[in-house]
């Protein structure tokens, strides 16, 4: 039986054949461990044994459980040295990538139109927009690169935290670097209103807003407002642009048991790259944090910044509580049948995306980074909802990992990369944009890691698109907790 240890402190390893009894990619005990003993996998715990485990068993659901419980006293360890992790840039010439200036500083990587509704209830009237603008842009080529419709089914019959929540969020997207056009499009009659979103933005030349109720033909005024957005657009070109200027989120959907071993630690050890060379990353998933938040709050640059990382991690934990759910609900039973166990076991597996460098920034949902360098943001573990509010924070792109694969891709460019080499070359042409499957083979990191870099530096100068890109896969999913009135 071939077994790959990941830690030389770890009681189980994960097994890398698929000939025998114990699935591929599932926990083969190392040694004998009694009822009650720790399972370490990471060299950390991961859960406990119910009962006897023998050398070389199965270890999985049917003898080991999750030791997660309460809401631990997180405490500030201060590191022990808070090095720089930026290099001096005059030491060496910044790598570059071709991307947008747009008139307030910030760097895009797209020249997208998004239309984005402030209310459900125009949801099919955006599409219906969204289909003119896509049959005028083959009619003038090299405007827009996508049109993108970020339909929801919010925006009124909420009470006041959901509708900030959603306002904060839209406001985040209208100033996003990726869209070279947005288009708000409201009813009249919701508390999202096209108003109350366009009130905090101040300066947004690139944004327009219609109401429908007040005006006789909705159709012609959007097609109006649209037609002004591609002339301004329509002056834009790539230019270099140092990949300090990049912001690089992270997020994983669909794990199995190589996630945390193959792909994870791949988008980690990139993450460190970009931040090294000045620019940052965002990563989310709180939920998917619990039983490891400590790998990530001792890398705390601040105390002020432990004190907001720690308060998400507990404020998402007592959601859970307060509902009556085990923190601990969850894996999926996709991540089951892929060989994670609990949930300490999948945390500890996502939490190696992050890479290593300090968390400088925390942020809740919906709002923008504002530090240079790691940043946390609030989000759940749900594909759809974190990956939108990972863009929303203000990532250009998003690397996201799978062992089980998925469809999906996000508004922003999402590098889709297979944990494992079956799932690559099953969805290659379909889903996948890049096998980490090759990372068990000794001596391959440093080379998946520069053919992966060199990846982004070409979706983000818009010389490859992505799977979901091209098949028009770009999902949009809200956040809301409260009732429906």
């Amino acid at each position: 039986m071939q077994i790959r240890i990941i830690h030389k402190a770890d009681n189980v390893g994960i097994v890398l054949d698929h000939a025998g009894e114990i699935p591929f990619g599932h926990k083969a005990a190392l040694r004998e461990i009694r009822s009650g003993e720790p399972i370490i996998k990471y060299g950390v715990s991961i859960g406990a044994a119910v009962c006897d485990i023998h050398q070389g068993d199965w270890v999985h659901t049917h003898n080991m459980r999750t030791s997660l419980g309460e809401i631990k006293n997180l405490e500030y360890h201060p590191m022990e040295s808070a090095p720089s992790e930026f290099f001096d840039a005059q030491d060496r010439k910044l790598p570059v990538f071709s991307g947008y200036r747009r008139e307030d500083g910030q760097t895009g990587i797209r020249n997208d139109l998004w239309i984005i509704p402030t209310v459900g209830c125009v949801n099919s009237f955006a599409q219906r927009i969204k289909a003119l603008a896509e049959k005028k842009m083959a009619d003038q080529p090299g405007v827009f690169d996508n049109v993108l419709c970020l339909t929801h089914s919010f925006g009124c019959s909420r009470l006041e935290e959901d509708t900030e929540r959603l306002t904060v969020l839209l406001r985040s997207l209208c100033r996003h670097p990726n869209a070279a056009g947005v288009l708000l499009i409201g009813l009249g009659c919701e508390h999202t209103t096209v108003a109350s979103v366009l009130e905090g933005l101040g300066d947004a030349p690139r944004v327009r807003g219609m109401v429908c109720q007040q005006v006789e033909d909705e159709e012609a005024k959007a097609m109006e407002l649209i037609d002004a957005l591609m002339r301004q657009a329509a002056n834009d070109i790539r230019e270099d642009i140092p990949v300090s200027e990049l912001i690089l989120g992270v997020k994983c959907g669909g794990s199995d048991s190589l996630s945390g071993v193959t792909a994870n630690p791949l988008a980690g050890r990139v993450m460190d790259r970009v931040i090294t060379f000045g620019g940052s990353g965002i990563m989310g998933e709180i939920p998917e944090m619990f039983g490891a938040e400590h790998v990530v709050l001792d890398r705390c640059a601040s105390q002020g910044v432990f004190d907001e990382a720690s308060a998400m991690i507990d404020s998402a934990k007592a959601y859970y509580l307060d509902r009556g759910a085990p923190i601990s609900e969850n894996p999926s039973p996709g991540n089951k049948e892929g060989g994670i166990t609990t949930l300490e076991e999948k945390s500890m597996g996502c939490v190696q995306k992050g890479g290593t460098t300090p968390l400088r920034g925390a942020v809740r949902y919906g709002y923008r980074i504002q530090t240079r360098g790691l940043n946390m943001v609030e989000s759940p573990g749900n594909d759809l909802v974190s990956t939108t509010a990972i863009a929303a924070a203000g990532a250009h792109l998003i690397l996201f990992t799978t062992g089980r694969g998925t469809p999906m891709g996000g508004i922003v460019p999402t590098i889709k990369i297979s944990s494992n080499a079956d799932l690559s070359e099953r969805k290659r042409g379909a889903w996948i944009d890049f096998d980490a499957g090759r990372c068990l083979a000794e001596g391959q990191d440093q080379a998946c890691e520069q053919e992966l870099w060199e990846l982004i530096i070409d979706v983000a100068s818009g010389k490859k698109k992505t799977r979901s890109e091209t098949k028009g896969c770009q999902e949009f999913a809200v956040l809301q907790t409260g009732v429906i009135l």
